[in-house]
């Protein structure tokens, strides 16, 4: 079995190095510095894909990962890794693709910004799956790389109170008669009872509700039902719950539907709203535009300071929610909110919207590459009409570092600052923060 001298770590958690020909080798499970044996799983013309064997030299930040499930589940990567070295390999693949992919290189580098390690997510997708050969139903993530549900009865990125309730899911699910037309458990916390939110391809008969009641009274948790999109979730007939979760430092509360976008890290979050309200810097004359505001994460925070808050969304269901949160907060009247597809903007839109001398940007993946093309150019005579400040949340650093290329190279930006949120621990995920001036 060949051996690989691990050079470093990739996007994705994997070891990276070089075979005797000089091939590049992506070796699952390996670590930065280590030596190990490793079994070739894929061939391609420019790289293979390799997973680990045998280390034979550890590297001093591997650790036993805690999970029994690690390896197979495929809802963590780096628990092999340890926590305060997961953050140090997030920092310099957000700094590699800035260098690599937009040419640019912050002025300073951000301390990372981090939380509790285990039980942070309060929100989650869990697969549900009928397999008989397997002794009944599974519920729990994707195997790693597969279609298949990881065989799960324990999970230590989910809170304790969900963790134990895994094998309690499978034998309710298994005993209800539509086990086989419920592909999946949504799992959402706020400031109130956890919910859980069941994807139903069929209505439920009366003695399956009733099994849905009696679990939701033992356990402490409210069902919703989803027979077709999202939108359609609600609590079971005759009940009624509100979630909402709160940014205890601005005094808020955000009110929210299970189904609905919000942050997986609550603790994460609420210190990202932080350091981007200090770059933000908003004084009481300062107008500011939160573009793919979603229900006002950001946007409340920044209309308690702000003379004039705008916040833009492509989803009417979200926008509405933020009005509604706008309202439960005492903000309406201090924010304005608007729909429009931010991937399809053009520069004349830009100009036809109010004044803004300071922008929050927090787009999903795809990043925001439509609304930073639409910014005047650094020669243009409109160039007045570009903000000063640009805080850019960004949940991938290939489309931030686009993005930025855009904002420094054509747009007359400077790259003041960036670097990472651990949103997600023990995962190869990488959020960011990174913040632009008008040079």
């Amino acid at each position: 079995m060949p051996q690989f001298i691990i050079e470093s770590v990739d996007h994705e958690g994997q070891g990276i190095a070089r075979s005797a020909e000089g091939k590049t080798v992506f070796v699952d499970g390996a670590l930065a510095g280590e030596t190990v044996e490793a079994r070739i799983t894929r061939q391609k013309p420019n790289y293979d894909k390799a997973v680990v064997e045998t280390v034979i030299i550890a590297s001093a930040s591997r650790v036993r990962p805690r999970c029994p499930h690690f390896g197979v589940c495929g809802g963590c990567s780096m628990q092999h890794l340890d926590a305060r070295a997961q953050v140090a390999v997030k920092q310099r693949v957000l700094e590699d693709n800035l260098q690599r992919i937009g040419n640019v290189v912050p002025e300073v580098v951000f301390p990372a910004i981090e939380g509790p390690h285990w039980g942070y997510r309060q929100r989650a997708r869990l697969s549900v799956r009928h397999v008989a050969k397997k002794g009944g139903v599974l519920v729990g993530f994707h195997e790693k790389r597969s279609s298949y549900v990881a065989d799960m009865r324990e999970c230590h990125v989910l809170p304790e109170h969900l963790s134990a309730l895994l094998p309690k899911l499978r034998e309710l699910i298994g005993a209800m008669s539509i086990r086989d037309r419920a592909p999946q458990i949504e799992y959402a916390q706020g400031d109130g009872l956890p919910v859980l939110v069941l994807r139903n391809l069929e209505p439920l008969p009366d003695d399956d509700i009733a099994l849905l009641k009696r679990f939701a009274a033992n356990h402490e948790v409210q069902w919703y039902l989803q027979p077709k999109g999202p939108e359609t979730a609600a609590p079971l007939p005759g009940e009624s719950h509100t979630l909402g979760y709160r940014l205890s430092e601005f005094g808020l509360r955000h009110p929210f539907s299970p189904t609905e976008f919000t942050q997986v890290n609550p603790h994460i979050n609420e210190m990202l709203v932080r350091r981007a309200m200090r770059w933000l810097d908003i004084q009481p004359n300062d107008r500011v535009g939160d573009f793919f505001c979603g229900l006002g994460n950001f946007t409340l925070p920044i209309a308690q300071r702000a003379a004039f808050t705008l916040g833009v969304e492509g989803s009417a269901s979200l926008v509405a929610r933020a009005h509604e949160n706008a309202q439960v907060n005492g903000l309406a009247s201090r924010v304005s909110y608007t729909v429009t597809n931010l991937f399809e903007v053009e520069g004349s839109w830009l100009c036809a919207l109010p004044r803004l001398n300071k922008w929050l940007i927090d787009p999903p993946r795809d990043g925001a590459l439509a609304l930073v093309k639409a910014l005047p150019d650094q020669s243009s005579p409109d160039r007045g009409t570009a903000p000063e400040t640009i805080v850019y949340v960004s949940c991938n650093p290939a489309t931030l570092a686009r993005d930025a290329s855009i904002l420094v190279h054509e747009k007359g930006y400077r790259l003041l600052g960036a670097g990472v949120a651990n949103m997600f621990p023990h995962t190869a995920h990488v959020e960011s923060l990174a913040v632009f001036r008008r040079a």
